[in-house]
């Protein structure tokens, strides 16, 4: 498959969102499964996004079906996974980013239940009770959007942590996973979004 950089967020997002549902659900999503999970007004918006995707080779749409879609390739692991380490990533108070490239590992697929297009390295313990600890390498699958529960990396006014998010309606609390840390609460003037989610971690000794 052909690089991603050249999709606007937004259908990057879409397209990830397509292919967690197949890999979670065996199943695509329906253009109203895609349009309530982006707050689009229609499926027509949906369908415009789906059309570019399926026009840019990320997919192929079966005419006159639901849940037509279907991903131009495979979904399949690679043999070899080639991760670049861009840097740290907090699990405590956010910090800035550092994402110049650190490495390049070599890496089994199966250690990550979904495949990550880079590894970020923990700093802090607030997330020890999700197993992962200060030093640990995660896997993180780049994406703008995340469901409720899942571990994130997000960035917040600029500096990048990693929690588990919790969806208020229209708001958003990142939760640590160890009771020393207090639940981060995002403001509406804060300058939020998600990086990406989290698919697993390496462990060096």
């Amino acid at each position: 498959m052909c690089s991603m950089d050249n999709l606007t967020p937004k259908r990057r997002a879409i397209f990830n969102f397509i292919r967690e549902r197949i890999a979670d659900h065996g199943q695509p999503p329906s253009l109203a499964d895609i349009a309530e999970r982006f707050g689009f007004a229609s499926r027509s918006v949906a369908r415009k996004h789906i059309t570019a995707l399926c026009q840019a080779g990320y997919i192929d749409v079966t005419p006159n079906q639901a849940r037509g879609i279907r991903l131009a390739e495979p979904l399949r692991k690679p043999e070899i996974l080639e991760l670049p380490v861009l840097g740290q990533v907090a699990a405590g108070a956010p910090i800035g980013p550092d994402l110049d490239i650190h490495e390049q590992l070599l890496l089994d697929p199966s250690l990550f239940r979904r495949t990550p297009d880079y590894l970020l390295k923990v700093r802090g313990d607030s997330m020890v009770d999700d197993g992962i600890f200060d030093g640990d390498l995660v896997g993180i699958r780049q994406q703008g959007d995340a469901r409720d529960g899942q571990i994130v990396v997000a960035r917040l006014d600029g500096e990048v942590t990693i929690k588990r998010l919790q969806r208020l309606g229209n708001a958003y609390r990142l939760l640590p996973r160890n009771p020393a840390y207090a639940p981060i609460d995002v403001q509406p003037e804060q300058d939020f979004f998600i990086e990406g989610v989290f698919c697993g971690l390496l462990r060096r000794d």
